[in-house]
């Protein structure tokens, strides 16, 4: 099965899979640059930032596989997106509260956004090869 704009979603995952590495490396050397950024106090625990930077770094990497072969990387885009949705809820809910000032979502600007297009486009274009992939191995006990 031939998926549609197949090279276009190599790129874009490409691109998401650096921008994700990237971002992880930076944001875990350097935990507190959100904070200077919103002008919040400094956290006093910065691991937990650092720990979360390396979380995503890490689908930095499960970006670059489905950018290897986009045919079978349904799930993880899902994965991704499901992130990229619930992130910025959980976002809104903080600066709603008060907990948190709007400048905060310069995290949501390229972390999340800018991604919810291309990867929605992706799961529609990849939906049948790995709903045919379902049928052909089932889940079985």
């Amino acid at each position: 099965m031939t998926l549609p704009r197949r090279s276009l979603h190599r790129r874009v995952f490409v691109l998401a899979g650096a921008y994700n590495i990237t971002w992880g490396i930076y944001s875990a050397l350097d935990p507190q640059w959100l904070f200077r950024v919103a002008g919040m106090p400094p956290l006093n625990h910065p691991e937990i930032f650092a720990c979360l930077a390396m979380v995503i770094g890490l689908y930095g990497l499960l970006y670059l596989e489905v950018a290897r072969v986009p045919e079978r990387g349904w799930l993880l885009a899902a994965v991704g997106l499901m992130g990229k949705v619930l992130g910025p809820i959980g976002l809104l809910v903080l600066i709603a509260s008060g907990s948190w000032p709007w400048q905060t979502i310069v995290l949501c600007v390229t972390n999340d956004f800018i991604w919810w297009i291309p990867f929605a486009l992706y799961l529609r274009d990849a939906w049948p090869a790995f709903r045919a992939d379902l049928r052909a191995t089932p889940i079985s006990g």
